[in-house]
């Protein structure tokens, strides 16, 4: 879809019934195009949506050549999402691991699939649970592990005001979640060298 086609006249106007909710003019110089912008921001920041099941599956291509069965791990992958109960944004790092099963993705893809499903409304808890539920369908690792850290603007910068608070969740599947050897060497490497 392109920035054209997202510029519905409804969309336009509730944009602008939002800027009149909060206060201020949207005919004053500096928001005059504000509600086109919102809408382009909105949908780069909500690309997510735009990626089918097709889409997901050419994504995690695998490869069997000179695959590993050792942890493959990318950390630090940075990603922002949105909280779906107050639109707010939550920012933080990933660390996206799998145990290989003879096949390996491309490392660029782990931080791909991440940004599918983290660029929706969302909460931290369901992303984690998407990343390896895909992994699983398509790459079909011994095991997969999202471990997300993030920080709620809606709990930083509005009610309980707590800046500085990160919130952490997991998932982990196959081998990680079974075998208490493989998961304490997932969290080693994910605490050892930045």
């Amino acid at each position: 879809m392109s920035c054209t086609e997202i510029m519905h006249p409804e969309a336009v106007a509730a944009v602008r019934l939002l800027l009149i909710y909060i206060g201020d003019n949207p005919n004053r110089e500096g928001l005059k195009e504000t509600p086109e912008r919102v809408l382009r921001s909105y949908h780069e920041l909500f690309s997510g949506y735009q990626v089918d099941e097709t889409a997901l599956a050419k994504m995690l291509k695998v490869f069997e050549d000179g695959a590993c069965d050792e942890i493959v791990l990318l950390k630090h992958i940075s990603f922002v999402s949105f909280c779906e109960h107050h639109l707010l944004p939550f920012t933080g790092f990933a660390h996206i691991a799998y145990l290989p099963d003879k096949k390996v993705v491309g490392v660029s893809k782990l931080a791909r699939i991440l940004d599918v499903f983290s660029r929706r409304l969302q909460i931290q808890e369901r992303i984690s649970q998407q990343v390896t539920t895909a992994m699983d369908m398509y790459l079909k690792p011994r095991g997969s592990a999202c471990i997300l850290e993030a920080t709620h603007e809606c709990m930083t910068c509005r009610g309980v005001k707590k800046p500085g608070s990160v919130l952490v969740t997991s998932s982990v599947t196959g081998a990680f979640r079974e075998d208490p050897s493989a998961r304490a060497e997932l969290f080693s490497l994910i605490r050892g060298c930045n």
